[in-house]
């Protein structure tokens, strides 16, 4: 197989050659082990994921100083997104981590909401075009086109709104939160159709709506405001490639709406944290139905584990999801910088080591 043929087979639960290394590395952990890795691969023979993230649909006006009146005062250094969502930068200790602001927070008014400068997307078809261009030949290559496209619906919304008063408004029933949701829907939607438009065949979506031991939410007000948001945003891009692979995250405890996952039409649940969910369970219940990417600790095992831990919870892992594939195996999020690289060596070590027959 191919290695687009081999990720493919493990996702369709038909068989696999090989096991994909996939991992995302924090800036500290890029500067310091990135030349380890490619340096590791190089002597083992072995090749990363072949899932390669393509731009998304171009913005018509990414200035951020329009932003800049919702916010009383703002730390330098500051960066503001093309939503308006603004990121202080935290200390030195703090290392990438930020303090996020939200622009609508103190909005009380519908027609505050609807003067609000939301981005504008631009489908130009010329650059659609040269996009799907580009996209064929990293195809040639071997790779698997990706548009990540995670914060779908409900961070987008949050980020902007905040947390609280964002859930005080699903709440309370308020228009606010349908339009909030609407709004951030329909962009979500456009970002999707751009996507398929332009060639790619894997489509990251994810909102976190887990907790480290129960959901964030319970599950009746996530089907009254969530999931048919989602669904629109799933059908949307369906509409265009029937045969799209749809990724979702969400960190934590999210077993309550692995059903509603399904029903929305998710190929793909990533992370599986099994410090907030048991992988063997989760398979037991799920896993003729939908596969899974992820599952390896990123708060207990890649940066406690000894790197004999690390190896036997991939094969473990491997083991469980079993011949037909099913498990893309991976630390459940980003490699923070207490994680040894003995840990990452161990990993990638083990995904060349696991015996396939």
């Amino acid at each position: 197989m191919t290695e687009r043929e081999n990720f493919f087979s493990i996702i369709r639960r038909t068989g696999y050659e090989r096991v994909p290394v996939m991992y995302s590395f924090c800036p500290y952990l890029q500067e310091t082990c990135q030349s380890k890795v490619t340096e590791l691969f190089r002597e083992i023979g072995f090749t990363p994921s072949p899932m390669a993230d393509v731009r998304g649909i171009p913005v018509k006006d990414s200035s951020t100083d329009k932003f800049l009146k919702y916010y009383d005062s703002l730390k330098e250094g500051t960066t503001i997104d093309i939503y308006g969502v603004a990121n202080e930068p935290g200390s030195a200790a703090a290392m990438h981590m930020t303090h996020m602001r939200h622009p609508l927070e103190k909005m009380e008014t519908l027609e505050e909401l609807e003067a609000y400068p939301f981005p504008e997307f631009v489908l130009d078809e010329a650059d659609v075009a040269g996009q799907l261009a580009r996209n064929n030949e990293l195809k040639k290559q071997d790779k698997v086109v990706c548009g990540n496209m995670q914060c779908t619906v409900w961070e987008t919304a949050w980020y902007m709104r905040g947390m609280e008063v964002l859930m005080m408004d699903m709440m309370a029933e308020d228009e606010m939160a349908d339009f909030i949701l609407d709004k951030v829907t329909e962009l979500a939607v456009q970002r999707a159709e751009y996507f398929m438009k332009t060639g790619a065949e894997v489509l990251y979506l994810g909102d976190d709506v887990g907790m480290q031991r129960t959901v964030m939410m319970s599950r009746d007000l996530y089907q009254t405001w969530l999931k048919p948001r989602l669904k629109k945003v799933v059908d949307a891009a369906r509409a265009i490639n029937p045969d799209v692979i749809i990724f979702y995250h969400s960190c934590g405890f999210i077993e309550p709406f692995i059903e509603d996952l399904i029903q929305v039409g998710i190929d793909v649940l990533n992370p599986v944290q099994p410090e907030c969910m048991d992988f063997r369970k989760i398979h037991e219940k799920y896993g003729s139905r939908i596969s899974f990417h992820g599952t390896i600790g990123t708060q207990t095992t890649m940066p406690f584990g000894t790197p004999q831990e690390v190896r036997a919870q991939v094969f473990r892992n491997l083991d469980i999801a079993g011949p037909k594939g099913g498990l893309l195996v991976a630390p459940t999020h980003l490699l923070e910088p207490e994680v040894p690289w003995e840990n990452i060596k161990a990993y990638i070590q083990a995904c060349r080591d696991y015996p396939m027959s």
